[in-house]
Formats: structure tokens, sequence, C-alpha cells
């Protein structure tokens, strides 16, 4: 409880210092879903922790309603894991706005393993 005081403290002081500055949140971070069936093998070489990634929503996506595509310069990496794409994507819907980054960059043999990105809300 006390942490979560001391986070509101600091987050309503962030917000009443940010006149002109942006306050950015990090919500999550998370593997990217698909690395191997898009166009991320292709990209590895290019690729590098920092780069901005685009998040695009995919309502009428048959597989899953949350759905949330992750780009890299309008290039398809694969999607926000099923698993933790429901509260970003609500936030997308009502508007909010989201960016996402490459914070991870491994070569390894599970796909899932290799492109970790992290995600913020803009307050």
């Amino acid at each position: 409880m006390r942490t979560t005081l001391l986070f509101v403290a600091v987050l309503v002081s962030a917000l009443a210092n940010a006149q002109s500055t942006e306050v950015r949140m990090l919500v999550q971070n998370s593997p990217l879903a698909g690395f191997q069936y898009y166009q991320g093998k292709q990209l590895w070489d290019d690729l590098k922790v920092g780069d901005m990634l685009t998040l695009v929503r995919e309502p009428d996506n048959p597989h899953d309603g949350n759905a949330i595509r992750v780009e890299w310069q309008g290039h398809k990496l694969g999607y926000v894991p099923r698993r933790e794409n429901h509260t970003v994507a609500l936030h997308i819907d009502r508007g909010g706005l989201v960016e996402a980054r490459v914070s991870r960059l491994t070569a390894h043999r599970n796909p899932w393993q290799r492109i970790e990105f992290e995600v913020y809300v803009k307050l």
C-alpha cells in the first residue's frame, strides 16, 4: 500500500511538473508473438535495441478480437501476445496513445525469445 501511494505521489508530481513535457508510463514488457511467421528473420540484422515500433489494432482479426500488430518501419514483425493484449487493446480503442520500442534482441532458437518489446502509454 505504501509503495502504491508513493508511486501515485511521484506520478502526480511528474504530471504537475510536465507542463510541456510528455510523460510516458511503461505498462508491459512482452515477447513478440509470431516472429517466425512474418518479416523478423529478414530484418533481424537491421533491428536494434531502442528502435521504435508501431502498434496497430486489428479489431476484425478472425483469430483474436484484441489483436495488436507490431511493425518496425512499416514491416510486420508479429503481434502482442494474446495473453497480454487485452488492456492495451482497450486503451487504444478508447483513443489512448501508446508507443513501443525494442527492449531486447536475443539470437535464440526459440522464436518467442528473440525479440522483447516494451509498451508505454502516453499521459
